[in-house]
């Protein structure tokens, strides 16, 4: 029986956009039927899981018809003696996504104000409309830095959250030490969340991923994840760091076991692999030089990079040219997600996938001249 009635869905859901995740390898070879496709579209790590997680994961499969352990123990004290924390002050989620919602959940009610740099990673966004509070965006200054005293300025007595995306997703920039301190020390009863999901990248000198403010019992969280440098995104997880009242209030929305076994022990494990981490380090180093290299020869703009992407301006072919990469087997990421039509965004795999890409968009480019 069916009813004329509709259930109508909360209104916030009016401003929810769905995430629109890069498309995967196997989709696009369908799709165009290719042999060789290459994905430089979703910041994954070129080389690979950490094989400490891997051969971790195939020792525990034995133990799948039990639940995973509600409190992750294992992982949160290795997380916090690879960040100088106590366990009490780590929070693990289902990739740093759960964590973003999970920080929404507990900390924003209907009417509350969010400010978050624009562009940036669209989480932030969702995690504030699904509670029915307010973005309120802040552009970055020119060549997208960090603009502090716009920062501050947006903030009212309406404001919950201010989100630091370091390095910033999707532009690669990211705040100095000096800017983040004057943010932090010029407002009260405001939560900072430091993203750092992409602080393994970050060479300079003055980048900080926020966890001495935590140590010093300022209102910060530190949001990190292991989807980038150890190379495990596929099995979801992610942490927090944040003073132990603020994990307190977050453990009250968490699922109980959010993080399932297998990512436990691949986490575990993986966050240990000094020398896989050392490896992606130098592979990303290496390879956003040979972008840069390749940008400037084919005399385009880009944006230099703390992180394991590079932001490209194409000019205003960029959504034609975006398309034309993909017929040809090379994944990237259109900028007009973020507003910005002329770029693509695109991620630094191997030597040779880099080269790859470079041989055609270099073809593209001659052809379009």
């Amino acid at each position: 029986m069916t009813s004329s009635h509709t259930i109508k869905a909360r209104k916030t859901l009016d401003k929810i956009q769905p995430y629109s995740p890069g498309k995967p390898i196997w989709e696009v070879q369908k799709e165009l039927g290719l042999d060789r496709v290459i994905k430089l579209a979703s910041n994954e790590n070129p080389l690979g899981p950490s094989p400490k997680a891997v051969a971790a994961i195939q020792n525990g499969l034995a133990e799948l018809n039990r639940y995973p352990d509600a409190d992750a123990s294992a992982l949160k004290k290795a997380i916090a003696n690879k960040f100088q924390v106590t366990p009490q002050q780590v929070i693990t989620t289902n990739g740093a996504d759960e964590l973003i919602t999970l920080i929404s959940e507990a900390f924003l009610e209907a009417g509350d104000e969010v400010i978050v740099p624009s562009p940036s990673f669209s989480e932030y966004d969702f995690g504030a409309h699904i509670m029915g509070a307010t973005v309120v965006p802040v552009k970055f200054k020119e060549g997208f830095e960090y603009d502090v005293d716009a920062l501050l300025a947006a903030v009212t007595e309406k404001t919950k959250i201010i989100y630091i995306c370091t390095p910033n997703n999707p532009t690669g920039t990211y705040i100095p030490k000096s800017d983040l301190d004057k943010l932090v020390e010029a407002i009260d009863n405001v939560l900072v969340v430091i993203d750092a999901a992409y602080d393994h990248f970050a060479d300079a000198a003055d980048y900080t991923n926020g966890v001495e403010y935590i140590n010093a019992g300022q209102s910060v969280v530190t949001l990190e994840t292991f989807s980038k440098i150890y190379g495990i995104a596929g099995v979801r997880v992610g942490f927090g760091i944040a003073p132990e009242s603020i994990i307190q209030s977050i453990l009250k929305v968490k699922e109980p076991f959010n993080v399932n076994t297998l990512a436990q022990i691949a986490a575990t494990a993986a966050i240990e692999d000094t020398e896989h981490v050392q490896t992606s380090q130098e592979t990303n180093k290496a390879g956003r030089k040979q972008l840069y290299k390749a940008f400037k020869d084919l005399g385009l703009t880009y944006v230099e990079s703390m992180a394991n992407f590079v932001l490209v301006q194409l000019g205003e072919d960029g959504e034609e040219l975006y398309k034309q990469l993909m017929a040809k087997g090379v994944i990237v990421r259109h900028g007009k997600i973020w507003g910005l039509p002329d770029y693509i965004r695109v991620s630094v795999g191997t030597t040779e996938e880099n080269q790859f890409f470079i041989d055609v968009l270099k073809g593209l480019l001659v052809k379009q001249a």
